[in-house]
């Protein structure tokens, strides 16, 4: 979800959309009036979803939603009307014990219209189905997160994406695979349809 911003809310709501956004410690003031409310009212509804042994992972994740219209100071007036607590247990196989390890993590959101617990669920999910697919391959088989580059490092950014949007255009299943078979042989990445 993209970072709270107020002209973000204020423009959705001025051109007929709705806005889902995580609210993170960069707004302070309001990831705490939620917390708050989440943590003293009831919610008014939840789901819960489980996830059993996906990926060498087992994850439950409770998503409550709360009545903020209203109750988030002025600045929020009319922007914000859902409060959501997002509760997420994973379990995780270790491969070498084979044990499984319990993590606990909550996030919270802040919605311009107020769906149910489900809905909004789904939609944080789908968010993340798109976090993976680009950014997640970005960090992990660019090694985007670890460069160092400090001059022009949009420039780099942008000829990833347009590498991994060629090797996407090509079918490629496994980014970091290709990347080794790119390294071997250059001339294969030269093969490539561009359409």
């Amino acid at each position: 979800m993209p970072c709270i911003v107020k002209k973000t809310f204020e423009a959705a709501r001025k051109s007929g959309n709705f806005l889902i956004a995580q609210v993170k410690a960069n707004q302070q003031t309001l990831l705490d009036a939620i917390e708050t409310i989440s943590a003293t009212d009831d919610a008014y509804d939840t789901s819960l979803t489980v996830d059993k042994k996906s990926h060498g992972r087992h994850e439950h994740r409770l998503v409550e939603t709360f009545e903020a219209a209203g109750r988030l100071g002025p600045d929020w007036k009319g922007l914000i009307k859902t409060a959501v607590r997002v509760t997420r247990h994973t379990w995780r196989k270790d491969t070498k014990t084979g044990l499984w390890q319990q993590t606990s993590e909550t996030a919270f959101y802040a919605s311009q219209i107020t769906l149910d617990a489900k809905t909004i669920g789904d939609a944080i999910r789908q968010h993340w189905g798109i976090e993976n697919r680009n950014h997640y391959v970005r960090d992990v088989s660019f090694f985007e997160d670890q460069s160092r580059i400090r001059n022009k490092p949009g420039h780099f950014a942008r000829l990833r994406t347009f590498a991994l949007n060629i090797m996407r255009a090509n079918q490629t299943k496994n980014v970091s695979r290709e990347l080794y078979i790119n390294a071997l042989n250059p001339e294969h990445a030269m093969s490539y349809a561009v359409t």
